[in-house]
């Protein structure tokens, strides 16, 4: 297992390297019929181990090119995943921004472990990372994120018509942000 990035009171955050992908691949298969109605149509290969392997060569070199840092969520002194946050399309210069994606195992949802997740690894893009500004977006239906993202204290900015193409049709979004007032 990789090295923990950080911990909370009940949880730690890592980065997974490529030899992780049976935990990856578990947690994936493990969710996959929770996480279809939120995600892209998958095709079968996309839960293989060689697939999961080659994302997680191309998340470390997202993280060393600096243009994502890629997180795994696990209970304290528990080696099975069960949820992920992703930070991805970081831009730098005078934007200094990114977007925010995280998905909870099924059997661990509404016991605030993805609050208290996001709650480190947005302090850590804040702090470590200096960005000034997270976005993260969700479909108007699920109620459960949105509820995550107002206790982080994102706002709604808007609604994208058409925004991305999941469980197989083009779906509508909330746009929300989160902005780093320490960072002006």
């Amino acid at each position: 297992m990789s090295s923990i990035l950080f911990s909370t009171a009940r949880l730690d955050l890592h980065t997974l390297t490529p030899e992780d992908a049976p935990v990856l691949k578990d947690f994936l298969v493990k969710n996959r019929a929770h996480l279809a109605p939120w995600e892209p149509v998958r095709e079968e290969s996309f839960f293989s181990l060689e697939q999961c392997q080659q994302r997680l060569t191309s998340n470390w070199l997202s993280m060393e090119s600096g243009q994502a840092v890629f997180l795994a969520i696990f209970k304290k002194n528990d080696s099975a995943m069960i949820g992920a946050c992703n930070f991805n399309n970081i831009v730098r210069g005078i934007f200094q921004a990114c977007h925010l994606g995280y998905a909870m195992a099924a059997q661990y949802e509404g016991q605030g472990y993805m609050t208290e997740a996001l709650q480190a690894a947005i302090q850590h893009m804040f702090t470590q990372q200096g960005l000034h500004r997270i976005m993260a977006n969700h479909m108007p239906e699920n109620k459960r994120s949105a509820a995550v993202l107002q206790r982080l204290g994102f706002e709604r900015e808007g609604l994208a018509k058409s925004y991305l193409k999941i469980n197989g049709a083009w779906r509508d979004h909330v746009l929300n942000s989160l902005v780093n007032n320490q960072n002006t």
